[in-house]
């Protein structure tokens, strides 16, 4: 790789660092390049990525980013998992090293709020953004859904009285 190569490695690096709502820095030694694919695919559903660089690189990247506290993690084979959403990265990446142990979650950052293994555990814990808005939009709409409904059973009450009323008449 030459320089230019590795500057605008660099420079990418730096721009995933400013923008993600979390990054998380994983050691992946002995994951298969079809287990590394699958986690890719994982994350891409979630909308999050994951990257592959070197540590020095990604160090250099880090100077004066908010999350600079991450570049502790960054020895060995690692791997950085981001996303935009605060939690989806923290999701997928918790989520795999359950089901694959030869990925280990050493810790991440979400903004400047550096992250220990627990930090990242409990980051994916919390509820998406997806999930908050439904949420928000449920107890919205349930107020409503319920007036509606006090409104709309007298007249059904009354329909099924007047039904009674005419079956005996008969």
């Amino acid at each position: 790789m030459d320089r230019a190569q590795k500057e605008k490695v660099v420079e990418e690096l730096g721009q995933i660092f400013e923008s993600s709502g979390v990054v998380v820095v994983s050691r992946y030694e002995g994951l298969t390049v079809a287990e590394m694919q699958d986690l890719r695919a994982k994350m891409r559903e979630a909308g999050g990525s994951v990257r592959v660089a070197k540590n020095r690189l990604a160090k250099i990247a880090l100077e004066g980013k908010p999350c600079e506290s991450i570049a502790e993690y960054l020895t060995g084979m690692t791997v950085l998992a981001y996303s935009e959403d605060p939690v989806a990265a923290a999701k997928v990446i918790d989520s795999y090293a359950k089901d694959n142990d030869k990925l280990v979650i050493l810790g991440g950052a979400m903004g400047e709020n550096g992250l220990d293994v627990d930090g990242v555990k409990a980051v994916a814990k919390m509820p998406s953004r997806e999930e908050l808005i439904a949420s928000i939009v449920a107890s919205i709409g349930a107020p409503a859904s319920n007036i509606a409904g006090a409104i709309g059973a007298p007249a059904s009450n009354i329909a099924s009285i007047l039904s009674t009323i005419e079956e005996k008449a008969a």
